[in-house]
Protein backbone atom coordinates (compact mmCIF):
# COMPACT_ATOMS: atom_id res chain seq x y z
CA UNK A 1 0.00 0.00 0.00
CA UNK A 2 1.50 2.90 -1.08
CA UNK A 3 1.60 5.95 1.28
CA UNK A 4 1.09 10.02 0.61
CA UNK A 5 1.95 12.43 3.81
CA UNK A 6 0.41 16.08 3.15
CA UNK A 7 2.31 19.46 4.63
CA UNK A 8 0.71 22.30 3.04
CA UNK A 9 -1.03 19.97 0.57
CA UNK A 10 2.46 18.67 -1.46
CA UNK A 11 2.93 15.28 -1.25
CA UNK A 12 6.20 14.88 0.55
CA UNK A 13 8.11 12.68 3.11
CA UNK A 14 9.94 12.79 6.56
CA UNK A 15 12.76 11.40 7.93
CA UNK A 16 12.42 9.31 11.41
CA UNK A 17 8.92 11.44 11.49
CA UNK A 18 11.99 14.82 11.59
CA UNK A 19 9.50 17.75 10.24
CA UNK A 20 12.42 19.47 9.22
CA UNK A 21 13.92 16.88 7.53
CA UNK A 22 11.12 16.73 4.71
CA UNK A 23 11.67 16.32 1.15
CA UNK A 24 8.67 17.55 -1.71
CA UNK A 25 8.32 14.68 -4.09
CA UNK A 26 4.99 16.67 -5.70
CA UNK A 27 3.10 19.32 -5.55
CA UNK A 28 0.09 17.64 -6.38
CA UNK A 29 -0.97 14.75 -4.43
CA UNK A 30 -3.78 13.81 -7.09
CA UNK A 31 -1.32 13.44 -9.51
CA UNK A 32 0.74 10.78 -7.77
CA UNK A 33 -2.53 9.01 -6.41
CA UNK A 34 -3.68 9.11 -10.11
CA UNK A 35 -0.49 7.01 -10.55
CA UNK A 36 -0.62 4.87 -8.23
CA UNK A 37 -4.03 3.97 -9.60
CA UNK A 38 -2.94 3.65 -12.98
CA UNK A 39 -0.76 0.88 -11.80
CA UNK A 40 -3.30 -0.84 -10.53
CA UNK A 41 -2.98 0.10 -6.80
CA UNK A 42 -5.95 -0.23 -4.89
CA UNK A 43 -5.39 0.86 -1.36
CA UNK A 44 -3.73 3.88 -0.34
CA UNK A 45 -2.35 5.72 2.83
CA UNK A 46 -3.09 9.34 3.10
CA UNK A 47 -1.90 11.42 6.10
CA UNK A 48 -2.14 14.62 6.96
CA UNK A 49 0.90 15.96 8.76
CA UNK A 50 -0.13 19.48 9.05
CA UNK A 51 -3.52 18.09 11.11
CA UNK A 52 -1.28 15.66 13.08
CA UNK A 53 0.55 18.74 14.32
CA UNK A 54 -2.06 20.71 14.50
CA UNK A 55 -4.02 18.33 16.71
CA UNK A 56 -6.78 18.68 13.74
CA UNK A 57 -7.77 17.83 10.39
CA UNK A 58 -5.92 20.28 7.83
CA UNK A 59 -5.71 19.12 4.40
CA UNK A 60 -9.65 17.73 3.97
CA UNK A 61 -8.90 19.39 0.49
CA UNK A 62 -6.24 16.83 -0.32
CA UNK A 63 -8.69 13.91 0.81
CA UNK A 64 -11.49 15.04 -0.92
CA UNK A 65 -9.75 15.55 -3.89
CA UNK A 66 -8.21 12.03 -3.94
CA UNK A 67 -11.45 10.58 -3.01
CA UNK A 68 -13.42 12.10 -5.64
CA UNK A 69 -11.53 11.70 -8.53
CA UNK A 70 -10.02 8.48 -7.93
CA UNK A 71 -11.36 4.64 -6.58
CA UNK A 72 -8.47 3.96 -4.06
CA UNK A 73 -9.62 2.98 -1.12
CA UNK A 74 -8.12 5.34 1.44
CA UNK A 75 -7.25 5.03 5.06
CA UNK A 76 -6.24 8.01 6.03
CA UNK A 77 -5.02 9.48 9.56
CA UNK A 78 -3.43 12.38 11.01
CA UNK A 79 -5.41 15.40 13.33
CA UNK A 80 -8.14 13.43 13.98
CA UNK A 81 -9.10 14.33 17.24
CA UNK A 82 -13.01 14.75 17.89
CA UNK A 83 -16.16 13.27 16.90
CA UNK A 84 -16.18 16.55 14.24
CA UNK A 85 -12.51 15.36 12.59
CA UNK A 86 -13.54 11.52 12.18
CA UNK A 87 -16.90 12.59 10.87
CA UNK A 88 -15.19 15.26 8.22
CA UNK A 89 -12.88 12.23 7.50
CA UNK A 90 -15.64 10.09 6.18
CA UNK A 91 -17.30 12.66 4.91
CA UNK A 92 -14.77 13.97 2.59
CA UNK A 93 -13.88 10.21 1.28
CA UNK A 94 -12.30 7.90 3.94
CA UNK A 95 -12.71 4.50 3.56
CA UNK A 96 -11.19 3.98 7.00
CA UNK A 97 -9.82 6.13 9.44
CA UNK A 98 -6.48 5.65 11.79
CA UNK A 99 -5.96 6.61 15.31
CA UNK A 100 -2.76 6.82 16.98
CA UNK A 101 -2.50 9.79 19.61
CA UNK A 102 -6.50 10.51 20.00
CA UNK A 103 -5.92 6.09 21.37
CA UNK A 104 -3.28 7.26 24.08
CA UNK A 105 -4.94 10.83 25.24
CA UNK A 106 -9.05 10.00 24.78
CA UNK A 107 -9.48 5.98 24.85
CA UNK A 108 -13.28 5.92 26.04
CA UNK A 109 -13.90 8.28 22.50
CA UNK A 110 -11.87 6.08 20.66
CA UNK A 111 -13.72 3.33 21.76
CA UNK A 112 -16.99 4.83 20.99
CA UNK A 113 -16.09 5.20 17.06
CA UNK A 114 -15.15 1.66 17.53
CA UNK A 115 -18.95 1.34 18.26
CA UNK A 116 -20.36 3.83 16.06
CA UNK A 117 -18.75 3.32 12.86
CA UNK A 118 -17.48 -0.24 12.96
CA UNK A 119 -14.27 -2.37 13.22
CA UNK A 120 -13.73 -2.15 9.72
CA UNK A 121 -13.40 1.44 9.65
CA UNK A 122 -11.25 2.23 12.31
CA UNK A 123 -7.89 1.15 12.34
CA UNK A 124 -5.18 1.89 15.19
CA UNK A 125 -1.88 3.41 15.02
CA UNK A 126 0.69 1.95 16.96
CA UNK A 127 3.88 4.58 16.39
CA UNK A 128 6.91 3.13 18.33
CA UNK A 129 10.71 4.15 18.78
CA UNK A 130 12.32 1.29 21.41
CA UNK A 131 8.54 -0.37 21.34
CA UNK A 132 7.51 2.47 22.99
CA UNK A 133 4.28 4.47 21.23
CA UNK A 134 4.79 8.11 20.30
CA UNK A 135 2.02 10.77 19.59
CA UNK A 136 1.23 14.14 18.14
CA UNK A 137 2.75 13.28 14.55
CA UNK A 138 5.61 11.91 16.59
CA UNK A 139 6.75 14.89 18.97
CA UNK A 140 6.10 13.00 22.00
CA UNK A 141 7.20 9.61 23.31
CA UNK A 142 5.28 7.95 26.10
CA UNK A 143 5.86 5.57 28.29
CA UNK A 144 3.33 3.03 27.09
CA UNK A 145 4.95 -0.11 25.50
CA UNK A 146 3.31 -1.76 22.24
CA UNK A 147 2.22 -4.99 23.29
CA UNK A 148 0.09 -4.01 26.33
CA UNK A 149 -1.11 -1.52 23.84
CA UNK A 150 -2.16 -3.60 21.02
CA UNK A 151 -3.76 -6.06 23.45
CA UNK A 152 -5.72 -3.42 25.48
CA UNK A 153 -7.21 -2.40 21.88
CA UNK A 154 -7.72 -6.25 20.39
CA UNK A 155 -10.06 -7.29 23.37
CA UNK A 156 -12.17 -4.47 22.54
CA UNK A 157 -12.14 -5.05 19.68
CA UNK A 158 -10.47 -3.40 17.11
CA UNK A 159 -8.84 -5.30 14.53
CA UNK A 160 -6.41 -3.31 12.21
CA UNK A 161 -3.76 -2.02 13.54
CA UNK A 162 -0.89 0.34 11.88
CA UNK A 163 2.65 -0.31 13.45
CA UNK A 164 5.34 2.10 12.14
CA UNK A 165 9.11 2.09 13.70
CA UNK A 166 10.07 5.79 13.58
CA UNK A 167 13.56 4.99 13.90
CA UNK A 168 13.37 3.44 10.30
CA UNK A 169 11.14 5.64 8.99
CA UNK A 170 11.89 7.28 5.64
CA UNK A 171 15.68 5.72 5.95
CA UNK A 172 15.36 2.93 2.97
CA UNK A 173 17.66 0.78 5.83
CA UNK A 174 14.93 -1.93 6.31
CA UNK A 175 11.82 -2.49 7.70
CA UNK A 176 12.04 -3.89 11.46
CA UNK A 177 11.18 -7.48 10.76
CA UNK A 178 12.10 -8.52 14.39
CA UNK A 179 9.07 -6.31 15.67
CA UNK A 180 6.36 -7.24 13.20
CA UNK A 181 7.71 -10.88 13.70
CA UNK A 182 7.07 -10.64 17.93
CA UNK A 183 3.93 -9.07 17.43
CA UNK A 184 2.18 -11.71 15.36
CA UNK A 185 3.61 -14.16 17.12
CA UNK A 186 1.82 -12.87 19.97
CA UNK A 187 -1.31 -11.60 18.30
CA UNK A 188 -2.42 -13.89 15.97
CA UNK A 189 -5.89 -12.77 15.09
CA UNK A 190 -5.34 -8.94 14.46
CA UNK A 191 -4.80 -7.47 11.02
CA UNK A 192 -1.26 -5.92 10.98
CA UNK A 193 0.11 -3.34 8.52
CA UNK A 194 3.66 -3.07 8.68
CA UNK A 195 5.02 0.76 8.04
CA UNK A 196 8.30 2.37 8.13
CA UNK A 197 11.71 1.91 6.05
CA UNK A 198 10.48 -0.88 3.35
CA UNK A 199 13.41 0.04 0.65
CA UNK A 200 13.08 -3.50 -1.49
CA UNK A 201 11.06 -6.65 -2.51
CA UNK A 202 12.76 -8.51 -0.89
CA UNK A 203 11.80 -7.11 2.31
CA UNK A 204 8.13 -6.92 0.85
CA UNK A 205 8.74 -10.96 0.19
CA UNK A 206 9.63 -11.87 4.06
CA UNK A 207 7.25 -9.16 5.39
CA UNK A 208 4.32 -11.26 3.84
CA UNK A 209 5.81 -14.43 5.01
CA UNK A 210 4.84 -12.68 8.76
CA UNK A 211 1.30 -12.86 7.43
CA UNK A 212 0.54 -9.20 7.26
CA UNK A 213 -2.55 -7.44 6.32
CA UNK A 214 -0.23 -5.37 4.77
CA UNK A 215 2.35 -3.35 4.26
CA UNK A 216 3.20 0.54 3.80
CA UNK A 217 5.69 1.68 1.46
CA UNK A 218 6.79 5.43 1.06
CA UNK A 219 10.21 6.91 0.47
CA UNK A 220 11.16 3.75 -1.38
CA UNK A 221 8.48 4.69 -3.98
CA UNK A 222 9.59 8.06 -4.58
CA UNK A 223 13.18 7.64 -4.22
CA UNK A 224 12.53 4.78 -7.24
CA UNK A 225 13.92 1.71 -4.81
CA UNK A 226 10.66 -0.08 -5.90
CA UNK A 227 8.69 0.83 -9.11
CA UNK A 228 5.29 0.70 -9.52
CA UNK A 229 4.92 -1.94 -11.99
CA UNK A 230 6.94 -3.99 -9.52
CA UNK A 231 3.98 -3.36 -6.66
CA UNK A 232 1.42 -4.75 -9.37
CA UNK A 233 2.37 -8.54 -8.20
CA UNK A 234 1.55 -7.80 -4.69
CA UNK A 235 -2.14 -6.22 -5.70
CA UNK A 236 -4.91 -8.75 -5.04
Amino acid sequence: MPAIDIIEGKCIRLTQGDYERKVIYNENPLEVAKQFEDNGIKYLHLVDLDGAKAKKIINRKVLEEIASKTKLKIDFGGGIRTDEDIKLAFNCGADQVTGGSIAVKNKELFLSWLDKFGPEKIILGADVKEEKITINGWYEKTEINIFPFIENYRIKGIKYFICTDINRDGLLQGAAINLYKKITDRFTDIKLIASGGVSSTDEIDELIKLNLDGVIIGKAIYENKISLKELRKYVG
